[in-house]
C-alpha cells in the first residue's frame, strides 16, 4: 500500500516539476532550461531539508506539532544576519562573498541546536511543555534583540535585514547551490542511515533504551542534522515558518507508518510538490499576485491551531 502511494507522489512531484520548466518557456531552451533548472534545483533542495529536518525534530520531541521554525531557528537566522550588519555595516556585509556567510550561519545554527535543545531534550525525563515554552521564550527573545539592532541600522542596512527576514522562493540564491548540494546530500545521508534507529527512537526514551539503543547519542546526531538542514534551506529562500509542519503532517495522513524509510520519502515528495507545484502555479499562471509563502503560511497556521486544538481536547 505504501509503495503505491510513494509511487503516485512521486508521479505528482515529476509532472510538478515538468509543469515548471515548461508552462510560459519562451524563446532560447538553452536559456530556458539553464535558469530555471537551478531554481528547479534549489527548490527540490529545500523542500527536501525543510520536511526531512521537520520529520527528524518530530521524531526526538515526540511531538508532531512542534518544529524548528515555531522553535525560533527562523529568528535566529535574521537575527544572525541583523547582527552581521549592525557589526560591518551593509557594505562591508554585502561585499562578504555569499558563501562566507552561508558557512558561518551554518555552524552558528547547528552550535545553536545543540546548546539550546541539547540541553533538554538529553535529560532523562524532557520536560514537552518546558520545551515549548523554551521555544516561546526564544522565539520573542530573539525577536526582541533583533528589533534593538534594526533601531540603530539607517533605512538602506534595515533594508537589508528586512527582505532576509522573509521567504523568497522567487528568489533564490543559486549561487549557494553547489555547497547547499554537497551539505545537505552528507545531511540526507546521514539521516537515511540512521533512519532504522530513527524508528527506535521514536517510541520514546525508555523503549528505546532497553532495545538497546544509545538515546543519548542519538540525539546528538540527530540535532546536528536538523541545524545543517535548516541552516541550509534558510539560507537559500529565508525563513518559512510553517512548510515542514503543513507538509510532514500531510505525509503522516497519505503514509500512515512508523517506518521512516517510508515517512522521510514520502514527506519530501509531497514538500517538493508543494514547492514546485505552488511556485509553477503563482507564478507561471497567476503571475505571483501573491507570495507562495503567505498560502503556505496560511495553510500552515490553520493546522497549527488545529492540531493544538485536537491535543487540548484528548
Amino acid at each position: 500500500m505504501h509503495r503505491r502511494r510513494l509511487i503516485v507522489l512521486a508521479v505528482l512531484f515529476v509532472a510538478s516539476a515538468v509543469a515548471y520548466m515548461t508552462i510560459g518557456a519562451r524563446g532560447n531552451w538553452g536559456f530556458v532550461l539553464e535558469f530555471r533548472g537551478a531554481k528547479l534545483a534549489a527548490l527540490c533542495l529545500v523542500a527536501v531539508a525543510l520536511s526531512t529536518s521537520t520529520v527528524l525534530f518530530q521524531t526526538i520531541t515526540q511531538n508532531r506539532i512542534l518544529t524548528p521554525s515555531i522553535m525560533g531557528f527562523d529568528e535566529l537566522f535574521v537575527l544572525i544576519v541583523a547582527m552581521g550588519v549592525f557589526v560591518f555595516g551593509m557594505t562591508d556585509y554585502l561585499v562578504v562573498t555569499s558563501w562566507v556567510q552561508f558557512v558561518v550561519s551554518l555552524v552558528l545554527m547547528t552550535g545553536a541546536s545543540l546548546l539550546l535543545f541539547g540541553t533538554l531534550l538529553l535529560q532523562e525525563r524532557p520536560d514537552l511543555m518546558r520545551m515549548i515554552l523554551t521555544g516561546l521564550v526564544l522565539t520573542v527573545l530573539f525577536r526582541s534583540l533583533r528589533t534593538l539592532l534594526v533601531r540603530m541600522l539607517d533605512p538602506n542596512e534595515f533594508s537589508v535585514v528586512q527582505v532576509s527576514s522573509y521567504a523568497r522562493f522567487h528568489q533564490i540564491e543559486t549561487g549557494l547551490l553547489a555547497i547547499a548540494t554537497v551539505t545537505i546530500g552528507a545531511a540526507l545521508i546521514g539521516a537515511w542511515a540512521i533512519r532504522h534507529r530513527l524508528d527506535v527512537l521514536s517510541l520514546g526514551r525508555e523503549a528505546a533504551i532497553n532495545l538497546g539503543e544509545n538515546v543519548r547519542r542519538g540525539t546528538l546526531q540527530v540535532l546536528v542534522l536538523i541545524g545543517v538542514l535548516v541552516s541550509v534551506a534558510t539560507a537559500l529562500v529565508g525563513p518559512t515558518a510553517f512548510l515542514g509542519l503543513l507538509v510532514v503532517s500531510i505525509a503522516h495522513a497519505v503514509t500512515p507508518t512508523g517506518r521512516h524509510a517510508v515517512l522521510l520519502v514520502s514527506a519530501a515528495l509531497i514538500s517538493g510538490t508543494t514547492l514546485v507545484g505552488g511556485q509553477a502555479l503563482l507564478e507561471r499562471v497567476f503571475g505571483l499576485v501573491t507570495p507562495l509563502t503567505v498560502v503556505i503560511d496560511l495553510a500552515g497556521g490553520v493546522l497549527f491551531l488545529v492540531l493544538v486544538m485536537k491535543g487540548s481536547k484528548r
